[in-house]
């Protein structure tokens, strides 16, 4: 073991999160890049594009849950995650180089249907980042003891994930898709595979001296339950400001004479600032902020007064944004909440659970993700299509973030969680 593993340094969290970053990436890219890929170089229609975007959501349903299962039992090359994160960045940095080349890989495999050749493609590409995703977080778990170490491992992982989730966005913007596709093709294959070759997992993640039956080695269901409705809530509504934020910027927003080419620019523009804004500072709270104050409140009071501040975040905009400037304002409210919501509720869950099934519970906690996108996308799309007030969308965000506010507050501080960070700890 390195010497920086055995000292829980700065570098070693910073290593240890870039797995997690380059799975976070190839995903950003996929949301920055395919769907204009399919529509402007491949001339699919709306329909088609839907087509190939439903891969997601079923990949992270079933891929996470079964990769977490088998990881939590499995030993090769040396760990338990490390062969599926090679695996899967491996191959995820192989499906971005071929996302713009479908017209070659068509060619080659002699489909003769860009359809079916782009499903294909899209589909391992989900796979792949979800047979990754699952151990990179998971991996955090097992090499970190229990409490403030903890914590701050999962609140690297955002900030070195978000900055780099933030600059996708920012050089899709200015250098192009193609730059930004070929260039994260890199990084996700340097960031996936390299680091882990440097980290030594623990070949048990039972302490020889803690009982069988010590809370550490069992699962608290009933508190497991309250975090995976609350996170659950959480992403009803920042699921919701994600795929309709459209729907309200272009009946709020955008000036009633703009021409259509215009109205969708600028459309295009603001979506594009708030989410750089919300997103930096998602990054930049959960390391010089929200760790520092989880070691002084606890972990589950910071999350909820965290989501409590976005709830407030979406009602100002539902209610008081009345223009760009002041979209972006509240979008960085907003970001308090997003800084929560995507770095302690992995901390809270993993010392609620067996270690020995870390990647197990981290695929069902990955369900209270994926089950709110297909909610919001089967069940309120209609209901916003069918508002003729669309300041509904923030309505339905804020309701959904005070809800989870509420079932947070539910939830049991682990004790000596805000402090306990032993050398080794529980993860040897």
């Amino acid at each position: 073991m390195r010497e920086s593993q055995k000292r829980l340094s700065n570098a070693f969290f910073a290593l240890i999160s870039l797995p997690a970053t380059a799975m976070g990436l190839a995903l950003s890219i996929q949301i920055s890049a395919l769907s204009w890929l399919l529509s402007t170089r491949y001339q699919l229609d709306i329909h088609e594009i839907g087509i190939v975007w439903a891969a997601g959501p079923l990949a992270g349903i079933f891929g996470q849950v079964i990769i977490g299962v088998i990881s939590d039992k499995a030993w090769f090359w040396g760990g338990r995650r490390r062969p599926f994160i090679l695996i899967g960045g491996a191959t995820a940095a192989l499906m971005l180089f071929l996302l713009p080349r479908l017209g070659e890989v068509n060619a080659a495999l002699g489909i003769g249907n860009i359809l079916v050749t782009a499903v294909i493609v899209a589909l391992t590409l989900d796979l792949s980042i979800n047979i990754s995703f699952n151990p990179t977080r998971s991996i955090i778990a097992d090499v970190t003891p229990e409490g403030a170490a903890r914590t701050k491992g999962y609140t690297w992982m955002q900030t070195v994930s978000g900055f780099w989730g933030v600059m996708s966005y920012v050089i899709g913007a200015t250098l192009g898709n193609d730059f930004l596709i070929n260039g994260g093709m890199l990084l996700v294959f340097v960031f996936s595979v390299l680091p882990i070759l440097f980290v030594q997992e623990p070949r048990t993640l039972h302490r020889p001296d803690v009982p069988t039956d010590a809370p550490a080695t069992q699962s608290d269901w009933p508190q497991l339950w309250r975090i995976y409705f609350a996170h659950g809530f959480s992403w009803i509504g920042v699921q919701t400001m994600f795929v309709y934020i459209i729907a309200f910027i272009q009946q709020h927003l955008i000036p009633a004479g703009a021409a259509a080419a215009e109205a969708s620019a600028q459309a295009g523009t603001m979506i594009g600032i708030s989410f750089a804004i919300m997103s930096t500072v998602g990054f930049l709270l959960p390391a010089l902020v929200l760790e520092p104050l989880a070691k002084r409140i606890g972990r589950v009071h910071t999350q909820a007064a965290c989501i409590a501040i976005m709830a407030l975040g979406y009602f100002l905009i539902a209610f008081a944004a009345s223009s760009a400037l002041m979209l972006y304002a509240m979008m960085a409210i907003v970001g308090i909440g997003w800084a929560a919501v995507v770095s302690l509720p992995f901390a809270i869950m993993t010392e609620k659970v067996d270690r020995a099934r870390t990647g197990f519970f981290m695929g069902i906690f990955n369900l209270s993700v994926v089950l709110p996108q297909l909610f919001v996308s089967l069940v309120l799309g209609s209901v916003i299509q069918q508002a003729q007030d669309k300041n509904i969308i923030f309505l339905i965000c804020g309701e959904s973030l005070a809800m989870s506010a509420v079932l947070w507050t539910l939830v049991r501080e682990s004790k000596g969680a805000a402090t306990a960070d032993s050398p080794r700890g529980g993860a040897h």
